[in-house]
């Protein structure tokens, strides 16, 4: 095939699912409303959402029902070929049954309705027709009015696919704002990899401390400072008041600078050559605060202070890639 023709052919398919979503988009009514209020109660009485489907519709319910746990919605997925064999053990009186169909009379679901109709559970469907055998069994109906597959045969399921992974993102948002899910929560089920990383690192994990941290007071030399900022392999050394507050910094680049300027800098006094004012971070605050500076400021080197402004620590900019806060 042509590298052209390949190209044509992508854009195409992507241009029929873009015109399913926005189909979908326009056809959102008041039982998605309805839906969401459902979902909302089953989860605030410690329900949980149970997807099923089968095929192409059984692969989007696994990512679905992902999404809506990671987001502070707890979902599993009811195999639907084994769930006559013991696995309806997982519903529980007020749980909610989210059916995934697009043609709405896949026999498998079908055969599986009368055996749910047994629990004091409300049954969704995510289906292409209301008026499909899979609608009229459920409470309620999440249409997904797509009329064309990518396939060139209107057959193999890819924008249809899309659309029902559009819906059951945008429930998945609408129950996170609905029940008030935060970062903070978000963090909670996501500890590992760089998502929690960086919602849940702090910068005193992170900072140079004790032995690594240099701090002098204004009256010193720079030629002792100089030997502070050595024993503390530092490239920086933190100006301090009587009261132990931050009140400038001096840094390898100003000790170049100044040397340039001729003038005969390791007699001076800290006081006189620091960078008044410095910029600094909280302890508490995330480390992801300290990427942020160094992608915005020419600096090298961040203090950490306390919630008094003493200094208590030092994140060096050569310290973040190994962090992996990207």
């Amino acid at each position: 095939m042509l590298e052209r023709e390949s190209i044509r052919i992508a854009r195409e398919v992507i241009g029929i699912e873009i015109q399913a979503l926005s189909h979908l988009r326009d056809s959102i009514s008041s039982a998605f409303d309805q839906v969401v209020e459902c979902l909302l109660h089953c989860i605030n009485q410690n329900g949980k959402i149970i997807l099923t489907g089968i095929g192409k519709s059984g692969n989007i319910s696994q990512k679905i029902a992902a999404t809506l746990t990671s987001t502070g919605s707890p979902a599993v997925v009811l195999n639907s070929v084994d769930a006559l064999h013991g696995d309806l053990g997982i519903i529980q009186d007020g749980d909610v049954l989210l059916l995934l169909s697009f043609s709405g009379e896949s026999d498998e679901l079908i055969q599986l309705v009368p055996a749910l109709k047994r629990f004091n559970s409300t049954m969704i469907a995510m289906t292409k027709k209301s008026s499909s055998t899979i609608g009229r069994l459920c409470h309620h109906v999440l249409e997904i009015p797509v009329e064309q597959e990518a396939c060139p045969f209107n057959l193999a399921p890819t924008a249809s696919t899309t659309a029902m992974l559009a819906m059951g993102d945008a429930l998945a948002i609408c129950l996170l704002k609905g029940r008030g899910f935060t970062e903070t929560d978000f963090a909670r089920f996501h500890p590992s990899g760089a998502i929690g990383r960086r919602l849940l690192m702090r910068i005193r994990d992170i900072m140079r401390k004790d032995r690594r941290l240099a701090m002098a007071g204004p009256a010193i030399s720079v030629r002792e400072a100089l030997y502070l900022m050595t024993q503390a392999k530092a490239g920086c050394v933190c100006v301090t008041a009587e009261d132990e507050t931050l009140i400038g910094i001096f840094t390898d680049g100003d000790l170049r600078r100044k040397i340039l300027e001729g003038h005969g800098i390791l007699e001076k006094c800290l006081g006189e050559v620091m960078t008044p004012h410095p910029i600094c971070l909280n302890e508490h605050s995330l480390a992801v605060e300290a990427l942020k500076i160094f992608d915005s400021m020419a600096i090298d080197d961040l203090v950490v202070v306390d919630d008094a402004g003493r200094p208590v620590g030092l994140i060096d900019s050569q310290d973040l890639p190994k962090l992996k806060l990207l």
